[in-house]
Parts: C-alpha cells; sequence; structure tokens
C-alpha cells in the first residue's frame, strides 16, 4: 500500500514546525538528555509526552517533575506517560509502540536519544553481553521504532519529526569504541537514507535530523577526555541545538564544528597522514584511555 501525505508542499519547502499541541515520544527519558528533550517540550505546550526507558525509580520521578513543571508552565493539560519499555526487545518495542497507537494516536515527534556504550578493546567485548546488547539499542531499536510510527506520520499528514541521536564516533574511528562506532555509523548512513527517502516520495510533512555530537558531560563517557579544540559539551547546550535544528527541519546537526572539520580532513588527506593529525595533534585516538563510564548508584 502506498501513503501520501494528506497536505502537499511545494517541492523545497520546509513546513513550519510548532511544538505546541504535539504528541512526543522520547526514548532514554527517564535522566539526562531524554528528561532535558521531555522539559522542552512540556515548556513548549506539547499535548502528550511519552517517556520510555527501562528505570523503573528514575521514570516515575521524572513523570512526577514534569507534570510539576507543566502546571510552572501553564501547560497543565500537557498529558505525561511514563512507560517502562526495554528497547533492547523487539517485541516489547512493538507491543508498547501499539499501545500508543492505541491510546494517543501516535507521535509526532520521536527523539531516538537512549544509546549504551562499552569503552574497551574490541576483543573485550562480550559477543551477547556487549556487541549485541549495543548494535540492538544504539542501532536496532531507531530502526524499529521509526518503522512503527513512520507510516502513520506519513499518512496522517501532520507536521512531524524524527531525531536520531547519533555521534562524532560514527564519523571518525577511534580505540577502545570500536562497537560504539559501528553503531554510531550504522546509524547515520540509515538516519540520512530516510531523510532522502522521505524528500524523493514528496513526503514534505516529515524531516528527519541526524545528530553527531561529540562527547557531553552526561555521565555516560565519564573519563574521556576532549580532543584539541573540542571541549566536553554541557548537556543544556547540545539539547537547545538540537531543539532548533529538531524545529528547523535540519538534516545533518554535528557539534562542535570541529567534527566537521574532521570529516573534511578526513575526506581529503591519505590515511596515514589523517591519523597522525589526528592522533598526535588533535589527540582523539587518546580520549577514552581513562574511560570509567557512568558508575552504577
Amino acid at each position: 500500500m502506498t501513503l501520501t501525505p494528506k497536505t502537499p508542499t511545494c517541492k523545497n519547502e520546509i513546513m513550519s514546525f510548532t511544538v505546541a499541541g504535539t504528541r512526543v515520544l522520547i526514548t532514554g527519558a527517564a535522566m539526562g538528555m531524554g528528561r532535558l528533550y521531555a522539559e522542552r517540550a512540556v515548556a513548549e505546550g506539547a499535548d502528550t509526552v511519552i517517556l520510555w526507558d527501562i528505570n523503573e525509580a528514575a521514570l516515575a520521578e521524572t513523570a512526577e517533575a514534569l507534570r510539576a513543571s507543566a502546571d510552572i508552565f501553564g501547560s497543565g493539560n500537557t498529558i505525561i506517560v511514563p512507560m517502562m519499555v526495554d528497547i533492547s526487545d523487539r517485541k516489547q518495542i512493538e507491543l508498547a509502540a501499539e499501545l500508543v497507537r492505541t491510546e494517543h494516536g501516535g507521535v509526532d515527534i520521536l527523539i531516538n536519544n537512549a544509546g549504551v556504550v562499552k569503552g574497551a578493546l574490541f576483543w573485550e567485548h562480550d559477543n551477547e553481553r556487549d556487541t549485541e546488547f549495543t548494535m540492538r539499542i544504539n542501532t536496532l531499536a531507531p530502526m524499529y521504532l521509526t518503522r512503527e510510527f513512520l507510516p502513520g506520520m506519513i499518512s496522517g499528514g501532520r507536521p512531524s519529526r524524527i531525531v536520531n541521536i547519533a555521534s562524532a564516533a560514527g564519523t571518525l574511528s577511534n580505540p577502545r569504541m570500536s562497537v560504539y562506532a559501528a553503531s554510531k555509523w550504522a546509524l547515520i548512513g540509515w538516519s540520512d537514507s530516510v531523510r532522502l527517502e522521505l524528500a524523493q516520495e514528496g513526503i514534505r510533512h516529515i524531516n528527519v535530523t541526524t545528530v553527531c555530537p561529540s562527547y557531553i558531560a552526561t555521565g555516560m563517557f565519564e573519563g574521556v577526555k576532549g580532543p584539541l579544540m573540542t571541549p566536553i559539551m554541557q548537556p543544556d547546550y547540545v539539547v537547545n541545538r538540537v531543539w532548533k535544528a529538531m524545529k528547523a527541519g535540519k538534516g545533518m546537526l554535528m557539534l562542535p564544528w570541529t567534527v566537521t572539520m574532521s570529516k573534511v580532513l578526513k575526506g581529503i588527506l591519505p590515511q596515514r597522514a589523517f591519523d597522525v593529525v589526528a592522533d598526535k595533534v588533535f589527540g582523539v585516538y587518546n580520549t577514552m584511555e581513562h574511560f570509567t563510564g557512568r558508575v552504577p548508584k
């Protein structure tokens, strides 16, 4: 069956977009960046904010805080929906997505935010616990989720957004994050291909934004050292930039500017020369040497 948007637009038009009145779904929403995205959605008057996470206690606390903030922002009618969903399990995604469609009619903004990382040499990864799990969370889950909701976005004709949080690691090889890098390389290729497919099919009311940030101070990459001219970014700054890019329908967002520069250098320099520049000049290849990651509480 061919799905077509109800509201066709001219070929090069990006439809104006407002968060007010939309249905928003965020993965990894109980803490960190996910919670910040949810706060922005509430502050801007979203109709429904759906929180997917596996941390029951943090999910409940975040939902309570968001309901309180909705009253403060005067958007007390915003519906906050916390849902415990293990997105490493495709069946759970499918069941939870069906529930969202049944009870809320689908979503208008999908933010694939959840991610995991193991900082180790490749041969230190356990196939099931580390490699397969990382690919399920970082790569397959966004694909499964988008497949669940994209057809409804297409047929519904409402201005919609999909945000896929990838990583600068998906543009640049780096020791001690091989599986993580692989998961984000795959995510970038898939995400941007979907953007192009929508454009080729003339579906202008949906925009896909692929986000490629360097290290962010969320605890996920605790212990890392930022490369030369690439400071570890603060979550509020990144969320603000992502939010603006999402609303504008921007296809790709790389943060900070050195991520774009490294991509350009990689494209024009011979591999050996680029390795020297990345390693000896910018110190990229040593950033994970003291990685500890988020310490469980």
